[in-house]
């Protein structure tokens, strides 16, 4: 059974080290060297622990080379102050599948899938059905379009590997506001979609409505895209709101 050891730490000593290191980096980029020094850590384990690190993207690499803290810690953060988010999504996504008279869905990326965190059904009639929990490709649909966009060009150049989109497509998302699919996901579904940002206007989220071509129609994001826009900026502005506060 694992207890705290008599020095302070957890008792799990790679949990430990890798704490170690990351409190290391807090300081700002270091060698490998550096890293050692700081850490009172041996060589080999200074380097196993910070490479697994990287794995993970809990750690990264500078420009020359040193180790710096990578973007997962930054994601890890904003998904851990955005429970708000979930909490005001509710209302946002009612309003908006009463005015398209859609099924409406909020959607997070998680690695490389994307995951529906909460949805309002159309209550009658042909729908989208999409359950709280459930894992999307992040290949096609316009939310995964969405989530890649704004992506940093390294990640946004991978994500497009196999994707039933491109990086002019997705250009035009950025330069619009908006993005839609056609039988992109599944043959005979529409969806648009647009951006949850938070309070340092990285997107966070995507917010969607689906439902049957024959009723979206094959140019949806010209009849829905202003008002995908005006939910995701106001889902936007709760984020911030809560932030400051």
């Amino acid at each position: 059974m694992d207890t705290m050891s008599d020095d302070g730490g957890s008792g799990v000593g790679v949990i430990d080290k890798a704490a170690t290191v990351l409190t290391a980096l807090e300081a700002g980029p270091a060698t490998l060297a550096q890293l050692v020094s700081a850490t009172g850590l041996a060589r080999p384990t200074a380097h196993r622990i910070s490479v697994a690190l990287e794995y993970h993207r809990l750690v990264t690499r500078d420009a020359h080379g040193r180790f710096v803290l990578g973007p997962r810690i930054t994601e890890l953060a904003a998904s851990a102050g955005e429970d708000h988010l979930l909490a005001a999504a509710g209302p946002v996504l009612v309003a908006l599948r009463d005015k398209t008279h859609e099924s409406a869905q909020l959607y997070r990326r998680q690695g490389d899938m994307r995951i529906c965190v909460a949805n309002a059904e159309r209550p009658v009639g042909l729908r989208d059905s999409i359950p709280v929990g459930a894992t999307l490709s992040m290949l096609a649909g316009s939310a995964a379009q969405i989530l890649l966009a704004w992506e940093e060009p390294e990640r946004l150049h991978r994500g497009l590997q196999n994707a039933h989109f491109t990086a002019t497509m997705l250009s035009a998302v950025r330069r619009r506001g908006w993005a839609q699919s056609v039988a992109e996901r599944e043959p005979g579904v529409a969806s648009v979609s647009a951006p949850v940002r938070n309070a340092h206007g990285h997107v966070i989220a995507a917010i969607s409505i689906s439902g049957p071509i024959d009723r979206m129609g094959r140019q949806p994001g010209r009849v829905h895209g202003a008002t995908l826009i005006a939910a995701g900026k106001r889902l936007s502005d709760i984020v911030a709101s809560a932030h400051e506060g």
